[in-house]
């Protein structure tokens, strides 16, 4: 089992950059593979950015690729997700989410992710 603790979600204004911390903890933390996702009030969770199960690939969602990236610090056991020029359309509760599934390329479906830390508001005001 794997806890999972976001950190840095704030109130920010449009354009700003902001960069959410997600700090693993708990035995065999090797064997989870990360992401983030966001969720709004009313809406389902959906995928923001992950890593590949071995660690070497990393896929940002379409429409926010050249804004947000993903990385880690694997001494640490932490992963970021580093956002720049936010927008209003980006405020939302962002989680950090752990899954054992061994499949190539990146898992974007929330259910596949088992766990999940308690997530990180972000508001960005206009």
């Amino acid at each position: 089992q794997v806890q999972l603790v976001e950190s840095g979600g704030r109130l920010v204004q449009s354009g700003d950059s902001l960069t959410l911390s997600c700090a693993a903890s708990g035995r065999d933390v090797n064997r989870y593979t990360l992401g983030w996702f966001r969720q709004v009030p009313g809406s389902e969770r959906t995928f923001v950015a992950g890593f590949s199960r071995d660690g070497t690939g990393t896929y940002v969602t379409d429409s926010l690729k050249g804004r947000f990236t993903i990385s880690r610090d694997n001494a640490k056991n932490t992963v970021f997700l580093q956002m720049t020029n936010l927008k209003p359309e980006d405020t939302a509760v962002y989680y950090c989410a752990g899954h054992e599934l061994d499949a190539p390329g990146v898992v974007t479906t929330p259910g596949i992710y088992r766990y999940w830390g308690q997530g990180a508001q972000v508001t960005v005001s206009s």
